[in-house]
């Protein structure tokens, strides 16, 4: 039975560890934090997993709460105006509903789930004298924990990377009381409120420790307005501040947020790092080599609302890697393909990504604009967020998003 150690209890590592698990691999999970712990601690992300992402967990039988979770149903976009109107509105559907799960709940229970199943659990915040010691006695190490020193061993890829500095402000609120948006009551959806030159705010529902709720979240351009949730550590500061900024910003939406609470004392979150794609292998100091899993490798601003899926795909595609190998070794050649296997997927996330932090081009204000009028062209949008691969045919280039435009009315 081969061993491997997975170290890192997100969405990529517990997911990996539980399909490892259920083929036979012995599997050792090194976590910083009990299940209690995180359970009981502050909000980690502001997850929204698509259809692809989703199906991944349904595959591994581990969507535990999919009949709990809102069913997200629809993208919506609304551009502000200088004046507060939004003079671009609108929502597109979703072939596969989306759902979000507050990670607190998720990897609590994934965590227990991996104990009761016989894994063994490493309550440690692992160092990388720790991996250097513990390589030896395993066929496999991957690095899924992507903060702290351990990151430091993947050095950044120049030629992947396009940003060395953080593209936004992030800010966190997760809330009770939220209203249902009037013009789409019957059906939920993820809402993403553009303020050009100052940020963004998204709106969606989820499922957190307390039942349906919904999150705020933030993303403000350094040195702008929205970037002002430094130093706050108070949670009723920080939500004080996140509903007035909706009022100045997004009135429609500080409309239908006039009465919430937050969930829990530990329900805001706020941060800021730089979108990074690193290398695969990180070289231990006594020699050994081990692989880095999701945003430890591709770690990309959650303007697009793509962490948790990434992390999902991720773990999906290592895990087809892992066991077509076999016996054979997990040497630093399969390393460097398996990563380029998730690559093929990932690049789309991070093309996009960097598309959407920077100033919207006119052809892709004139699609923004479009999908006001043509559903079909929301819809498209809408789906992108589930298989960003489709942006390539119609998104970036002028000449095929005319195109594409011209061509609605065959």
């Amino acid at each position: 039975m081969r061993k491997i150690l997975i170290v890192g209890a997100g969405q990529s590592g517990l997911q990996l560890a539980l399909g490892l698990q259920a083929r036979g691999y012995e599997v050792t999970l090194m976590s910083n934090r009990t299940a209690d712990e995180i359970r009981s601690g502050r909000v980690m992300s502001t997850q929204c997993m698509f259809h692809t992402a989703l199906q991944h967990e349904r595959d591994l039988g581990i969507n535990f709460w999919e009949t709990q979770a809102p069913r997200i149903e629809g993208v919506g976009v609304s551009i502000a105006g200088p004046d507060s109107s939004r003079p671009i509105d609108w929502v597109g559907r979703l072939r596969g509903y989306a759902q979000s799960v507050d990670q607190r709940v998720k990897m609590a229970g994934w965590m227990e789930t991996f104990a009761q199943r016989g894994g063994q659990l490493v309550i440690h915040g692992a160092a990388v004298s720790d991996l250097d010691y513990f390589a030896r006695a395993y066929d496999l190490v991957l690095v899924a924990a992507g903060k702290g020193e351990l990151v430091s061993m993947f050095g950044r890829d120049a030629s992947r990377s396009v940003h060395t500095e953080p593209q936004r402000a992030l800010a966190v609120a997760y809330v009770h009381g939220m209203g249902p948006r009037p013009e789409h009551p019957e059906f939920d959806a993820v809402r993403c409120n553009v303020v050009p030159g100052v940020g963004e705010l998204f709106v969606m529902p989820t499922l957190t420790t307390s039942g349906r709720a919904d999150i705020l979240f933030w993303e403000g351009v350094p040195g702008g307005p929205l970037d002002a949730f430094r130093g706050i550590k108070d949670p009723a500061e920080h939500l004080s501040l996140t509903l007035e900024l909706m009022e100045r910003f997004t009135p429609w939406e500080y409309a239908r947020a006039t009465r919430v609470e937050l969930t829990d004392a530990g329900g805001t979150l706020a941060g800021r790092y730089a979108p990074t794609v690193r290398n695969p292998i990180g070289r231990l100091p006594g020699g050994g080599a081990v692989l880095g899993v999701a945003d430890v490798v591709v770690a990309n601003d959650p303007i697009t609302g793509q962490g948790s899926n990434s992390a999902a795909k991720c773990a999906a595609s290592y895990l087809d890697s892992i066991v077509e190998r076999g016996d054979k070794p997990f040497d630093e050649e399969w390393m460097g393909a398996t990563f380029e296997r998730y690559w093929d997927t990932a690049r789309h996330v991070t093309k996009w990504t960097t598309a959407m932090l920077g100033a919207p081009p006119e052809h892709v204000l004139n699609l923004f604009g479009a999908a006001g009028e043509v559903p079909a062209v929301a819809d498209r949008i809408a789906n992108g967020f589930d298989d960003p691969s489709d942006f390539e045919g119609f998104f970036y280039d002028p000449e095929k998003a005319g195109a594409y435009l011209a061509g609605l009315g065959d």
